[in-house]
């Protein structure tokens, strides 16, 4: 992918141009299958990157091969096991893509190396950081306080036509249910 499709992909960040020909410049075009994981849980990731087409999900896995799904990442949002890149630790959790996905990949050395060079970057992750803040606790005041009826009434107006593109399994990991659970509610839904 040459640097001007990057740059009108990136372009939707409404950067600066000075930026956005930086932020071009450490990105890598990748591909990543139905299946793969951007990141695995017990890697030490060293990328971010942004999502141009298709989807993607945290999910936790326990010892029995339970999964629990912490968020769906649609398009046009970065993804990255953050925590772990900064502390140089093991993820706890896969990035996993649940459908083709196209992404533009930036190598976590390189991004270091750019805000080092430039504070502007700081005040852009300060931005993705404060947006992933407001997803992450909204997220937790609907588990905590609200039934599967509402939670699922929630993900439908969030995710219009999400349902079409990931299983049945996967939206009630998203929602903390089991998926017959899934199954009755969809089908009061209906009625």
């Amino acid at each position: 992918m040459s640097i001007i499709d990057k740059k009108a992909i990136l372009n939707n960040l409404g950067l600066p141009e000075k930026e956005l020909e930086e932020l071009s410049n450490v990105c890598e075009h990748k591909i990543i299958n139905k299946g793969d994981c951007f990141i695995s849980a017990g890697q030490i990731p060293r990328k971010m990157a942004f999502v141009i087409k298709g989807l993607f999900r945290y999910v936790y896995s326990n010892e029995n091969g339970n999964e629990f799904t912490k968020s769906i990442i649609t398009e046009n949002n970065f993804i990255s096991s953050y925590s772990a890149m900064i502390h140089n630790s093991a993820s706890y959790f896969s990035i996993e893509a649940l459908e083709e996905t196209e992404i533009l990949e930036i190598d976590y050395l390189r991004w270091l190396e750019m805000k080092a060079k430039n504070s502007f970057w700081n005040i852009f992750l300060l931005q993705i950081l404060e947006k992933a803040f407001c997803v992450k606790e909204k997220r937790e005041r609907e588990l905590l306080l609200l039934d599967a009826e509402k939670r699922y009434e929630i993900f439908i107006a969030e995710f219009p036509n999400l349902e079409n593109r990931v299983s049945q399994q996967i939206i009630a990991s998203y929602l903390g249910i089991q998926p017959e659970s899934l199954s009755r509610i969809r089908r009061k839904f209906k009625t």
